[in-house]
């Protein structure tokens, strides 16, 4: 081990997010405080954010967490007045759509840019910038004249917003420990799904009663006191953090370079040219970019499809469709507590049986139980949406859905945020991230024509075909992703077939100082 590191407690320091160890004797001699695992910045530093108060740390997720909300919402909200827009500019109802798929659209350039905006001026700064560019945007939709400015004004206020759906990652990774990253991305994961599911819900009344002004309008009300509440936000980026601190006392930060880059061709080739290069050549990347990109399409055309559906099929008024994604909203619950439940669960099972050695693979768990639901609930949903079986049938199906898509979600990040060093992380991140966005602009400008040309029935089914034939990705993943990370070029330092926990991997291999402070750090830049 190398003893000239400048921490207070090198050991801890030194155990990062890509395997798990819980020394709980080793926590209470310290005091039960939770280390701090996951920043560049000393243990016992009292700015560094995992060393803040609880109500401090639950102020600034409450904040990650509803500016994500507010985003995603204003993504879904536009389809409740999807009608209204068709009457009011006579577009045909592929043209509507687009309102959501350039949205969706804009949110995908958010993983490119956000870490090069982060790094050079916070995390707080991005947020609180933001969000209201983002409301101007939203407001210039909302008294639009033709449905050429109501797109262009959809796509922008995706485009700045985005960065609040990216941040909430890097913020949550600030402040809580590495050791619950699957309870962690399961609560900010559940900002975007009920941010997405309380869309229609809202919308569909404002709709019926005011037209589809107000389903801009209201992105509005909600965005305004959200950002009110965030203002006073302090920032949780530890280099900003350090950074501030040293012109605070007159003195250079004399931080490392940022592994995001600092010249444009650095800062391209990470966060664009490294992940194209990903998603072609490197197996986990493609396969579980290419099974959430797949989860995130069909969960956006759910937000087409199941109004038509219930709409054509039983008669449903638009207010009605809305209550009906109260079931979206029960289904994201039931996959967040479950997803905590397992990361706590676990590794304290590890711990008893296992000498504390807990694989990164554990956190494919959740999608190995996701995936049948999703098939499940995609054949339920084709087959009994039919007058002669009651209407809750398929709504029960949409619980389903989203229970098992969401607990695929949680489990594939969560384990590409372990998978690789710090540089490679970002990478296949943004690469995740940039395509599901992709897919799920994409898919609902075709689902009204495939259910044209399929029936309703047959176009949920193709769906539920493709989503039994990717079905076995986490299986393959929890039994064999560490042969896959082992032989992996991003992955120099993990010998070949080695499951070792950190502590062991840093006595047969010592880190460089500069690799274990930017290690974490990195991952968080990639939020």
């Amino acid at each position: 081990m190398n003893s000239d590191r400048p921490y207070s407690d090198p050991p801890i320091m030194q155990q990062t997010p890509s395997s798990h160890n819980f020394d709980e004797e080793a926590m209470k001699e310290k005091g039960g405080a939770m280390p701090a695992t996951d920043h560049m910045m000393s243990a016992d530093d009292p700015d560094n954010p995992q060393n803040w108060p609880l109500y401090k740390k639950i102020y600034v997720s409450a904040v990650a967490f509803t500016f994500a909300w507010v985003v995603a919402f204003g993504a879904t909200v536009y389809t409740a007045g999807i009608s209204g827009i068709i009457e009011r500019f006579g577009v045909k109802m592929q043209v509507a759509i687009l309102g959501i798929s350039l949205y969706l659209l804009g949110i995908a350039f958010a993983p490119l840019t956000t870490p090069h905006l982060s790094e050079k001026f916070g995390r707080q700064t991005v947020y609180l910038v933001t969000l209201p560019i983002f409301m101007l945007f939203v407001l210039g939709a909302s008294v639009s004249k033709s449905f050429a400015a109501l797109a262009v004004c959809r796509f922008f206020a995706g485009f700045v917003g985005g960065p609040s759906l990216v941040l909430i990652e890097g913020t949550f990774a600030d402040v809580w420990s590495s050791q619950i990253t699957v309870a962690y991305y399961a609560v900010l994961a559940a900002s975007s799904f009920t941010g997405a599911a309380s869309g229609p819900l809202i919308g569909g009344f404002l709709f019926s009663y005011n037209g589809w002004r107000w389903t801009q309008y209201i992105i509005l009300i909600i965005a305004v006191p959200i950002y009110l509440f965030g203002v006073a936000q302090p920032d949780t980026y530890a280099r900003e953090i350090l950074r501030r601190r040293a012109r605070r006392n007159g003195q250079p930060a004399n931080l490392r370079p940022a592994e995001s880059g600092i010249t444009i061709k650095d800062m391209t080739f990470v966060t664009f040219v490294q992940p194209l290069k990903m998603l072609v050549m490197e197996p986990l990347v493609i396969i579980l970019s290419v099974y959430v990109g797949f989860i995130f399409a069909v969960t956006f055309q759910f937000f087409i499809s199941i109004p038509a559906v219930l709409e054509l099929t039983y008669g449903f008024t638009v207010q009605q469709v809305g209550i009906a994604f109260i079931a979206a909203t029960i289904g994201s619950v039931l996959a967040t507590a479950m997803s905590a439940a397992i990361d706590f669960s676990v590794p304290h099972w590890c711990t008893k049986n296992h000498d504390g050695t807990v694989p990164e693979e554990y956190r494919m768990l959740p999608a190995m139980i996701g995936g049948p639901l999703v098939i499940t609930s995609l054949f339920w949903i084709a087959w009994t949406a039919k007058p002669s079986i009651h209407y809750l049938s398929p709504i029960f199906g949409t619980l389903l859905y989203i229970w098992g898509a969401m607990s695929i979600i949680i489990s594939s990040i969560s384990y590409l945020f372990d998978a690789y060093p710090p540089r490679a992380t970002l990478s296949a991140l943004t690469a995740a991230a940039s395509f599901r966005l992709i897919c799920a602009g994409i898919v609902p400008i075709f689902i009204i024509p495939m259910i044209n040309d399929l029936t309703g029935a047959w176009a949920i089914s193709t769906f539920g075909f493709i989503s039994a034939a990717l079905a076995p990705i986490p299986w393959i993943i929890y039994l064999f992703g560490g042969t896959f990370r082992a032989n992996s070029k991003y992955n120099p330092m993990m010998s070949k077939g080695n499951m070792k926990n950190t502590m062991d991997r840093d006595e047969e291999m010592p880190m460089q100082d500069n690799q274990v402070q930017n290690m974490p750090q990195q991952m968080q830049a990639a939020r």
